[in-house]
C-alpha cells in the first residue's frame, strides 16, 4: 500500500514537472505567440482526447451513466464558479502570453489570484492520475502522457505573460514549482481516498475531473490558441488528439495482449506424434 501510495505521488509529479519545463522556456526565451498558440492547441487536443476515451469512457465502464453524467455536470459547474471567482480577482487571463494579464500595480491581488487559477486548472488532472492507479494498481499512461503534453504549453504561455507583466522569477518559478508538487499530492489523494470504495464513487469522481478539465480547456487554452492561431487553431487541436487516441489504443492493445498472456496456460514442449505401423493392404 505504501509503495503504491508512493509511485501514485511520483506519477503525478512526473507529469506536474511538465510545468517547470514549460515555465523555464516561456520566460527565458522569447518563443513567437502564434507558436505558443499552436502549442496550446495541440495540448488542448491532447486532453479532449484523453478525457473522451479514457477518462469518460473508464467512468461509464465502471458506474454506468447516472454516475458519470453527474459528475460530469458536477465537475464543470464546480470548476466554472470557481473560475468566475479567482477571475473578479484578476486572474481571468493567466494562460495568455500576452500583455493581458495584469501587473500587481494594476490591480492588486491579481497575483495571488493566478496563482490559485493555476492551482484550480492542474488539480483535477493529477487527481485522475492517482484514481487512475485504484484498478489493478499501474497507473493509466493516457493520463500521464495527456497531462504532460498540456502542463508544457499551459504554463510557457502563463509564464510568458507573466514576464510581461513584470512579475519576478520568484514569483513565477514559485508557482509552477509549488503547482508541481501539488500535483504530487492530488495523485496520492486520489489513490488513497478513493481506494476501496463503491465503483460509483469513483466513476462520479473520474467524470467529475473530466468535466472541470473541459471547462478549464473551453474557458483558458481554446480561446488563448483561437486569439492568436486562428485558422490554424483547429488543426493543430486535431493533431493533438489524434495523438492521444493512438497513444489510447497502444496502451490498450499492449493491455490486451498482456491479459492473453497471462490466461494462457502454461504448456511444455509438444510431444512428437506415436508412429503405428501401417496395417497391410489386401491382396
Amino acid at each position: 500500500m505504501l509503495q503504491k501510495t508512493i509511485e501514485a505521488g511520483l506519477w503525478g509529479l512526473l507529469a506536474g514537472s511538465a510545468l517547470l519545463l514549460g515555465a523555464a522556456i516561456g520566460y527565458f526565451a522569447r518563443v513567437p505567440q502564434r507558436l505558443v498558440a499552436a502549442i496550446m492547441a495541440f495540448g488542448a487536443g491532447v486532453l479532449i482526447a484523453a478525457l473522451s476515451f479514457d477518462l469518460m469512457n473508464g467512468a461509464y465502464e465502471r458506474g454506468g451513466m447516472d454516475a458519470t453524467a453527474i459528475g460530469f455536470l458536477a465537475g464543470a459547474a464546480v470548476y466554472s464558479l470557481a473560475n468566475h471567482m479567482i477571475n473578479k480577482q484578476g486572474a481571468r487571463h493567466r494562460k495568455r502570453s500576452g500583455a493581458q494579464q495584469p501587473s500587481e500595480e494594476q490591480q492588486s491581488g491579481s497575483g495571488l489570484a493566478i496563482a490559485f487559477g493555476a492551482l484550480l486548472d492542474g488539480i483535477p488532472e493529477s487527481i485522475v492520475i492517482g484514481v487512475s492507479m485504484i484498478q489493478g494498481g499501474a497507473v493509466s499512461s493516457v493520463a500521464v502522457a495527456a497531462v504532460f503534453l498540456s502542463n508544457v504549453p499551459e504554463a510557457l504561455s502563463s509564464s510568458s505573460g507573466m514576464r510581461r507583466a513584470g512579475r519576478s522569477p520568484r514569483y513565477i518559478f514559485g508557482i509552477w514549482a509549488g503547482i508541481a508538487l501539488a500535483s504530487a499530492l492530488a495523485a496520492v489523494v486520489g489513490f488513497t481516498m478513493f481506494r476501496g470504495v463503491s465503483p460509483d464513487v469513483v466513476a462520479g469522481t473520474t467524470a467529475l475531473a473530466a468535466g472541470a478539465i473541459l471547462a478549464m480547456l473551453a474557458n483558458t487554452m481554446i480561446p488563448e490558441a483561437f486569439e492568436q492561431a486562428h485558422d490554424l487553431v483547429g488543426l493543430v487541436t486535431v493533431a493533438g488528439f489524434l495523438a492521444a487516441f493512438g497513444l489510447t489504443k497502444l496502451s490498450e492493445e499492449g493491455a490486451a495482449a498482456e491479459r492473453e498472456r497471462r490466461a494462457a496456460p502454461e504448456q511444455g514442449p509438444a510431444e512428437p506424434e506415436a508412429s503405428h505401423p501401417r496395417a497391410p493392404s489386401g491382396p
